[in-house]
């Protein structure tokens, strides 16, 4: 996966991404209560849930202290560090959220400390112009609102509102960009119908419910942004999966392809309509679907975690989101695209290929703005825990000390900004 160096348009945003709960540490919310009630069992199920050159290299995944995101990588103390070597790296730009759970620990009530914890963060950025980009939620959730019934609770959608105004007024000054929630069809697939993430519930009835508050919530959210700074930008980030029939002129195969599609793609563009200023786009996966729902992948090449690796993939979610949003110029940020690689063999290549599929729609008239590869330093990443590497920075977790990555070197020398 070689590619000579990249030149990208004037003006485009380029840099990393993170969440709060994966890399902040000390947090205390509805995840890091179900993490110390399920880690033993996540490290019971490995060994039937990995492959077995999976579990021969990643020997942590049998350990329950993996799940435990405890102090994480500790950014909260040491954010400034983390920014100073995105510095080095040339970014211009970076995606962080903000911890609903330290901002609104209690009902109603709203930390003064966090919020000037924050200020400080993105204060941290500005002196070092790097264009911040902030969500307002990343999943995790206070523990009061985890009683109420999460997303699920009557009220959440005014819940979120409150929040998002708290926030929006407080940073107006610092904050151009907000994504308002970050993924909504997988953490809803996740925690409702899979049962793999807290509330571990698998009720179709229920995912729909979570589903139709997030976007509720998001329109609450967008509409609040706007009356507070109308020169703001608001959206969200939509995990979008590039999906095909397994045989293209199969029209079952179509059929699922096109069901699948509208749930998991498509229909939160249908439900916050009018709503996004700009498109905020995660890619990771790539499907070849038949009639049984199984992926037909051919994985010539895939990342410690197993999943295929197909840039062509980003090239095609692009334009499939702005036709769902029915206007062309819309901006597009591709806020989440990255790998776990711990060999860092893959990394610069990866993000290489699909900035030249970046590239590819931008020269056939799509209005791509900003790229952000997932992530900045390695994390906590939910059930998986601390095994999988995505960082362009790798963290020591004994120590925590931090060291770039040889792929992040390159990519600063190969990736070029018009002036």
């Amino acid at each position: 996966m070689q590619t000579k160096k990249i030149v990208l348009p004037k003006g485009f945003l380029w840099g990393a991404s993170s969440s709060s709960h994966q890399v902040e540490g000390g947090n205390k919310n509805d995840w890091t209560v179900w993490e110390k009630k399920n880690a033993k069992r996540l490290a019971g199920e490995a060994p039937k849930k990995w492959e077995n050159w999976q579990q021969g290299n990643f020997p942590e995944m049998f350990r329950p202290e993996n799940y435990i995101s405890g102090q994480a990588v500790d950014h909260y103390r040491r954010f400034e560090e983390d920014f100073d070597l995105a510095k080095e790296l040339s970014h211009n730009a970076h995606r962080l959220s903000l911890e609903w759970s330290r901002i609104e620990p209690r009902k109603g009530v709203f930390d003064e400390r966090a919020l000037r914890h924050y200020g400080k963060v993105l204060k941290a950025l500005q002196a070092k112009n790097i264009e911040p980009f902030v969500t307002i939620w990343h999943w995790t959730l206070p523990l009061w609102l985890s009683k109420e019934g999460g997303i699920l609770a009557e009220h959440f959608p005014a819940y979120f509102e409150r929040l998002t105004e708290t926030v929006a007024k407080r940073f107006k000054k610092q904050v151009r960009f907000w994504i308002t929630i970050n993924e909504p069809s997988i953490v809803v697939s996740n925690g409702y119908l899979r049962g793999a993430w807290p509330p571990n519930k698998k009720c179709p009835r229920e995912a729909n419910r979570a589903f139709k508050n997030l976007a509720m919530s998001h329109n609450l959210a967008y509409d609040k942004i706007k009356s507070i700074d109308p020169t703001a930008q608001a959206g969200l980030a939509n995990n979008m999966i590039f999906l095909e029939p397994k045989y293209r002129f199969c029209v079952v195969d179509q059929a699922i392809v096109m069901a699948y599609r509208h749930f998991a793609n498509e229909r939160i563009y249908k439900l916050t309509a009018g709503k996004h200023d700009f498109l905020g786009l995660n890619y990771y996966f790539h499907q070849k679907l038949r009639f049984t729902l199984k992926n037909y992948n051919e994985n010539k090449e895939v990342t410690d975690l197993g999943w295929e690796i197909y840039p062509e993939g980003l090239y095609r979610i692009i334009k499939e989101a702005v036709k769902c949003a029915g206007k062309k110029d819309i901006p597009v940020y591709i806020t989440e695209n990255g790998l776990a690689d711990r060999s860092d063999e893959k990394r610069s290549g990866f993000v290489l290929a699909h900035l030249k599929q970046t590239k590819r729609a931008i020269k056939e008239g799509y209005n791509v703005k900003g790229y952000f590869y997932w992530a900045l330093t390695d994390n906590f990443e939910w059930d998986k825990g601390f095994w999988p590497r995505f960082g362009l920075i790798e963290i020591d977790r004994n120590s925590q000390a931090r060291k770039i990555r040889k792929s992040a070197l390159d990519l600063k020398e190969k990736v070029r900004i018009s002036k």
